[in-house]
């Protein structure tokens, strides 16, 4: 029987990446965001634009993913900004997965931007597995135009891990015999699950390598983290199951949140970012051929109270009028309109692939027509891009955009060049 042999593919800057690779491929432009100090960003007029993505340029100015656009401007005044093209991500990302699937069937996406892929047994198709990993990892950058990190192993837990050493565009192992050498000399936060919290609990024990947590007293992690320290204990050691790292279960329910660039004060600015949010919610309940039975709205006041309301729908559906009238009566019944409110937040449950309806005699929309409506708009938006055609609340401007967040397939908009006075915060 074949030895288990896991990779763990990651995109190296994927948003970044990706996009670079579309300017230069498709659209012929010679301007390589990846070597200049470039992030990809939300808004820049917006209180909320986060650093999504950065190049390694921009890494040497000590910009960090996570962290405020015009904190990442101060170390970076000719920092260039693009921002997000979700769509054009999933397409990358379909393109990814689609390559990896013609060297195994076994592929497990973790993320957008990262895969295992189980390679066991495929050495006589492929090479031994660093062989297999040279040529995976050059048919992605010839063909899809982005390099990644792979890393091998026997399980998911240290094919991840080994992923994430030197970047980018490298190809690591990590095997049980190399555990010494490789994972116990890194710091606890480098281990697979272990955020801030949990790396501050650790350190008040004393354990500050992965090596000290491997070798450290299992009762003891039980009863200082529960049952998390004893998970810890063993990913320490390079042990895992891989059902603990399996993909996600397929989606129980759809959302989508905004915070608005400023806050809302007038319940048709409100509407006008619930349409906007329905629009894409809709969408992508459509897309994967679901219905909702719960519709939930949320709210956030100026001053971080949030306060959220629920309903049971009519009927099952995913029509983008129904899903916002609904939100308009929780909006009504919820807000006093005097409040000023920085977010609001619609959510769907009680997922269906059902495709019935309850009919009721007091029904007097055209629900077929408006079916076949909402489909050639997605067909038309997935074709051309989301903002090709919208509502015409939108087209008079206002506090929300047609499309609010959410997974689109074209959003085609950036910019290509350092524009050096625009966006100063």
């Amino acid at each position: 029987m074949a030895e288990k042999c896991i990779f763990h593919v990651d995109v190296n800057s994927a948003f970044l990446s990706w996009e670079a690779a579309y300017r230069m491929q498709v659209l012929g432009d010679s301007f390589d965001l990846r070597t200049v100090p470039s992030v990809v960003a939300g808004e820049r007029v917006s209180r909320h634009s986060i650093i999504l993505a950065k190049s390694l340029p921009a890494k040497k100015y000590g910009i960090k993913t996570g962290e405020p656009l015009g904190m990442a401007r101060e170390k970076c005044p000719e920092l260039v900004v693009v921002k997000p093209n979700y769509g054009l991500y999933v397409d990358a990302s379909r393109k990814l997965i689609a390559l990896l699937r013609e060297f195994s069937p076994k592929v497990d996406q973790f993320s957008i931007d990262e895969a295992w892929v189980d390679m066991t047994g495929t050495a006589r198709l492929f090479g031994a597995p660093t062989l297999a990993a040279k040529t995976m990892k050059d048919r992605i950058r010839d063909e899809l135009g982005f390099t990644v990190n792979i890393g091998i192993s026997e399980n998911k837990l240290l094919a991840k891990v080994a992923g994430d050493f030197e970047k980018p565009d490298k190809i690591h192992t990590l095997y049980p015999s190399e555990i010494p050498e490789k994972l116990w000399v890194l710091p606890v936060r480098d281990l697979f699950t272990v955020g801030r919290a949990t790396e501050r609990k650790l350190h008040e024990l004393g354990i500050r390598t992965v090596g000290q947590l491997a070798h450290a007293d299992r009762a003891m992690l039980r009863k200082k983290l529960y049952k998390q320290g004893d998970v810890l204990w063993h990913f320490a050691n390079g042990r895992c199951d891989d059902a603990l790292l399996a993909p996600p279960q397929e989606n129980k329910g759809y959302g989508n949140t905004m915070t608005t660039p400023w806050n809302v004060t007038k319940p048709d600015e409100g509407r006008q970012v619930l349409l906007s949010l329905c629009e894409t919610v809709g969408m992508r309940l459509r897309r994967d051929g679901k219905r909702a039975e719960l519709i939930a709205l949320s709210l956030r006041t100026e001053d971080f109270h949030d306060y959220s309301r629920q309903m049971p729908l009519p009927s099952a559906t995913n029509g983008t009028e129904e899903l916002y009238r609904a939100a308009c009566r929780l909006f009504e019944a919820s807000w006093d309109q005097k409040t000023p409110l920085r977010l609001l937040g619609v959510r769907v449950g009680k997922v269906t692939a059902d495709d019935y309806r309850q009919q009721s005699l007091f029904d007097d929309a055209d629900f077929a027509r408006q079916e076949k409506r909402d489909a050639a708009v997605d067909e038309i938006r997935a074709k051309y891009g989301e903002d090709v055609i919208q509502r015409a609340v939108f087209l008079r401007g206002g506090i929300a955009k047609n499309m609010a967040g959410g997974l689109s397939k074209n959003r085609r908009t950036g910019v290509t060049k350092p524009v050096p006075e625009e966006g100063k915060e």
